[in-house]
């Protein structure tokens, strides 16, 4: 049983946008009880702010963040529908060169958690890539706890196959520091990349602190190795509704729970219906 169920904002990016505080209320009314945040923020690097901007168009919607809100009054409209925030989403720029920014606005939200979404591309071509981005995974996570925060990765889809020899995700895990460098797990990434999510799980005791809660329709592996766009949204179509799918959510919770992961958090990216959709996952998630 899960005593909080979570709700990843991205999950529901055009209602926020369009009315922040009606989206919030039909949230709170079906349930959940945190909420996790996407960048970019006011505060985050130019860079993160001119790659959202260049992609908002495609999108359909152009909100994150506060939604146009100080964090402050984010943080009361939060507040006022009974939600806490254990973690936010934000950029790898960022985090490693605007830390005390994301430290000030944790103290305001309260997260404990900061978490890189995604590697960039150009970053992970090869193995010695992956080696770099472990010391800089380090470094993060050194200038996170100074900050009074935590830092963790949320997996995507690549770096889950061999690459010269060695899976890129465990040398990640071996390369950095435990006490300082922590994981998000997305369940549907780490499924359509072929890895075993309880045996990730039971491997890397207390390394995963998050869960991203995703269902699959059926068994879908990416193209290629999943380290490109095209091949996540090849994918989309066959994201659906916790408890509607073939991963088995209950055996993967209950080996989460056992082995460190604090926080599970449903997202759906850009659900349709998300009223519907996301009160589906969450009647679920509250009856396993």
């Amino acid at each position: 049983m899960l005593s909080k169920i979570g709700i990843q904002f991205f999950s529901l990016p055009k209602l926020l946008d369009k009315d922040l505080a009606g989206a919030l209320s039909m949230l709170s009314a079906i349930g959940y009880k945190e909420v996790e945040l996407y960048g970019p923020y006011t505060f985050s690097n130019p860079s993160a702010i001119e790659r959202w901007n260049s992609v908002t168009p495609s999108l359909g919607f152009k909100g994150s963040g506060f939604f146009g809100h100080t964090a402050k009054e984010m943080k009361k409209m939060l507040n006022d529908n009974g939600f806490s925030v254990p973690s936010i989403h934000t950029d790898l720029d960022t985090l490693q060169t605007n830390m005390g920014k994301l430290g000030e606005a944790a103290e305001v939200l309260g997260n404990t958690y900061v978490v890189l979404p995604a590697i960039p591309e150009e970053k992970r071509k090869s193995l010695d890539d992956y080696k770099s981005i472990a010391e800089s995974f380090n470094k993060i996570g050194e200038s996170a706890k100074k900050a009074g925060i935590k830092f963790a990765y949320h997996n995507h889809g690549y770096g889950l196959k061999e690459m010269d020899g060695q899976i890129p995700l465990e040398l990640i895990f071996a390369q950095t520091d435990p006490s300082l460098v922590f994981f998000e797990m997305d369940l549907f990434w780490t499924t359509a990349g072929g890895a075993d999510p309880i045996a990730l799980l039971e491997k890397h005791k207390n390394r995963y602190h998050l869960m991203h809660v995703k269902d699959m329709i059926k068994k879908m592996h990416f193209s290629g190795d999943g380290g490109d766009p095209k091949q996540w949204i090849e994918l989309f179509p066959y994201m659906t509704t916790a408890g509607d799918g073939i991963i088995d959510l209950k055996s993967i919770i209950m080996k989460a729970k056992e082995n460190g992961v604090k926080h599970f958090i449903v997202e759906q990216d850009m659900v349709n219906e998300p009223e519907k959709a996301l009160k589906k996952s969450f009647d679920y998630l509250s009856s396993i």
